[in-house]
């Protein structure tokens, strides 16, 4: 049965194919464009259309064999109700030409069918807002954290670096007076060995004088 056909079974029903090809196309156009906005369209004792998401994934072409891969999509996906099943299966008998096959909704449920599809859009878009707010909270406490963690890093080396320097200067000190102490102290034996060679060389006149005395008393001998 095709869209013409469909319209020709309702038509006596609805009073006149016009109005039976209108109420298809408009029946029709409101499971499209709910369903393509995320809404789930259900029919008591007929069936659910919805939206599903389908993640991306490999596939193999028939023809070649080769394998491909398919990017992330969306697709309308139709679920039969048991009253449906049931008359598909024999499980029960079809009613009369005169009789309705869907079963009719209970009373007052059919008054609010566009303000429950609004409230689920709206609980929809206040999930995804929630999530979408989480998300951003998250990224900016880990930014601050990471940016906390990166300045006590620096406070730490420059501790560690203004407390080492002023031991380097206090070694850098330290090996100063050490060497201007082994200065001072070369200096030191320097100057007591200087003294006792002077000594000794005063000391080299004194023969001198022994000698002339000697020379002399032997002239005087001899005479």
């Amino acid at each position: 049965m095709n869209k013409a056909q469909l319209v020709d079974a309702i038509a006596d029903k609805v009073g006149g194919r016009q109005q039976a090809e209108e109420a298809v196309d408009a029946v029709l156009d409101g499971i499209i464009r709910a369903v393509c906005a995320g809404d789930r369209v259900s029919v008591t004792g007929f069936g659910s259309f919805e939206k599903v998401e389908r993640p991306a994934r490999h596939a193999r072409n028939p023809q070649t064999g080769e394998r491909v891969r398919v990017k992330k999509t969306a697709v309308p996906r139709f679920r039969a109700g048991q009253g449906f099943k049931d008359l598909v299966s024999g499980a029960k008998k079809m009613p009369k030409a005169n009789e309705t096959a869907v079963k009719k909704a209970p009373k007052g449920s059919l008054s609010g069918g566009t303000t429950t599809a609004k409230k689920a859009t709206a609980k929809k878009t206040a999930v995804k807002k929630a999530a979408a707010k989480k998300a951003t909270a998250t990224k900016t406490a880990a930014k601050k954290t990471a940016v906390k963690k990166a300045a006590a890093k620096k406070a730490t080396a420059t501790k560690t670096a203004a407390k080492k320097a002023p031991a380097k200067k206090a070694t850098a000190k330290k090996a100063v007076k050490k060497t201007t102490a082994k200065k001072t102290t070369a200096k030191k034996a320097a100057a007591k060995k200087a003294p006792a060679k002077k000594a000794t060389a005063k000391k080299a006149p004194a023969k001198k004088a022994t000698t002339r005395s000697t020379t002399a008393k032997k002239t005087a001998a001899k005479k």
